[in-house]
């Protein structure tokens, strides 16, 4: 893993817990990290990190809106 250094301002009232969970959160979001690495980069088991995430307005769930319709589309064909 790597270590990279943030000079943030002051200003910002932020404890570097914080920081590093808010950044976490987004690369997950954005499926650059998978769940178990963005929960190692913060700091927290799986299940934490999974229960967090809604707190940051993330869904565990990172489908694409196609994906969930491909998903309902496939449901609905076996329930037939």
């Amino acid at each position: 893993m790597q270590t990279l250094t943030l000079h943030l301002p002051d200003s910002l009232d932020m404890t570097a817990k914080e920081v590093t969970m808010l950044l976490a959160t987004r690369l997950y979001e954005q499926g650059k990290l998978s769940l178990g690495q963005a929960a190692e980069m913060a700091g927290y088991s799986k299940r934490t990190f999974m229960e967090l995430l809604g707190d940051h307005g993330v869904s565990v769930f990172n489908l694409t809106e196609e994906d969930l319709l491909n998903d309902v589309q496939n449901a609905a064909r076996y329930h037939r």
